[in-house]
């Protein structure tokens, strides 16, 4: 989970996950809305990759990113775990 949280822990990487929200995107999609270069973006995509946070399926020559919203839920699930309970 440490993976995770280093990868969410970067604006322009939550900011990634908010476009994919909305559905697939290419890193030429992606990086149009950013001011930073493709190479910087490739390693933001990256690092989601890594953590789970986005999949990646090669489609002709464009690469699509979307959201692995099952890894998402599981750190939702461990939040909401950690909540005290209250008492009756």
């Amino acid at each position: 989970m440490n993976i995770l949280f280093k990868a969410l822990n970067d604006q322009t990487r939550r900011e990634i996950v908010d476009l994919l929200k909305a559905g697939d995107m290419t890193a030429g999609d992606i990086a149009d809305h950013f001011n930073i270069s493709k190479p910087s973006i490739s390693h933001h995509l990256d690092l989601l990759k890594q953590a789970d946070i986005i999949t990646s399926i090669k489609k002709g020559q464009f690469i699509y990113y979307s959201l692995n919203a099952t890894v998402l839920d599981e750190v939702i699930a461990w939040f909401l775990g950690l909540q005290k309970k209250k008492k009756k």
